[in-house]
């Protein structure tokens, strides 16, 4: 990893594939999907903790060492002429560790209306008409309450997910993380990355953002949800009626923190479409 390393996370169906997309346009750039390298780490961080007796023999130094080299291991034969991007929700949980890891990194989090979040998942399923959803543990009897239930759930989807980036966006590390909206990255897709380069004090590269191209059929297809990371060609905002009952929808209206008075004063840079 010559040319060094940020990370990509934030809440699922909310951009965090079109950015990856649109990064990689850049031959510059190694962006994608979620890489494996989060659950190795947190495997690693494990078999470290003193849940393994031997853990005794075991230092910080070498904790760190360890965990560094993973991310070295993984990219130095594949990636390591180019700034890599690794995805993964769960990183805005390890930001402090991160930081530490590699002082130079962001975290990029992408974020979109929670009820919109929910919504465009139902949508997934009901498109998948004849497929069972991985999401839901294969469960054949579920209704749209019971699935947006446990989407919500703090182990669920996007609880999870909501959970890890409020823990980031309030935590000391905070100043690591540039939070790029959904609304922003589809409205004006020129104007976003030039600002995300900025951020990140990138030489610009011009992006074709009507011939995006990016898919990951076999994953998707293993879990249920054909579509789930599929990517259209053309970057653009779609308006579109709501799937979700009102009630279910009106649920998540106050989850937009990172937009609430209180919370625009903190040090994040967030890319927001409209100022």
């Amino acid at each position: 990893m010559d040319q060094g390393i940020h990370f990509i996370a934030g809440l699922p169906r909310s951009g965090s594939t079109l950015l990856a997309a649109l990064l990689r346009q850049n031959p510059r750039f190694h962006a994608g999907m979620t890489s494996p390298v989060g659950a190795m780490y947190m495997a690693l961080e494990a078999a470290m903790s003193r849940r393994n007796e031997a853990a005794v023999f075991i230092d910080n130094a070498q904790r760190r060492a360890v965990l560094l080299g993973l991310f070295r291991n993984y990219y130095e034969n594949i990636h390591s002429d180019k700034l890599v991007f690794d995805t993964n929700r769960a990183w805005c949980t390890k930001l402090p560790a991160l930081g530490q890891l590699f002082p130079s990194a962001r975290m990029i989090c992408c974020v979109r209306d929670v009820g919109w979040i929910m919504d465009s998942l139902e949508r997934l399923v009901r498109s998948n008409a004849f497929e069972l959803s991985g999401m839901f543990g294969f469960e054949p009897g579920g209704t749209v309450y019971t699935r947006i239930n446990r989407l919500a759930a703090t182990d669920g989807l996007v609880g999870y997910a909501l959970d890890a980036l409020k823990e980031a966006f309030f935590g000391d590390d905070a100043h690591r993380l540039i939070l790029v909206e959904y609304q922003a990255l589809t409205r004006a897709p020129d104007e976003t990355i030039r600002t995300l380069y900025a951020m990140l004090n990138e030489p610009w590269f011009r992006h074709d953002f009507e011939n995006v191209e990016y898919q990951a059929d076999d994953f998707d297809l293993a879990l249920g949800a054909r579509g789930l990371h599929t990517v259209r060609r053309k970057v653009e905002w779609i308006e579109r009626r709501g799937v979700l009952p009102p009630d279910l929808f009106d649920r998540f209206s106050g989850d937009i923190f990172w937009r609430r008075p209180d919370a625009v004063a903190r040090d994040v840079s967030t890319t927001r479409f409209g100022g």
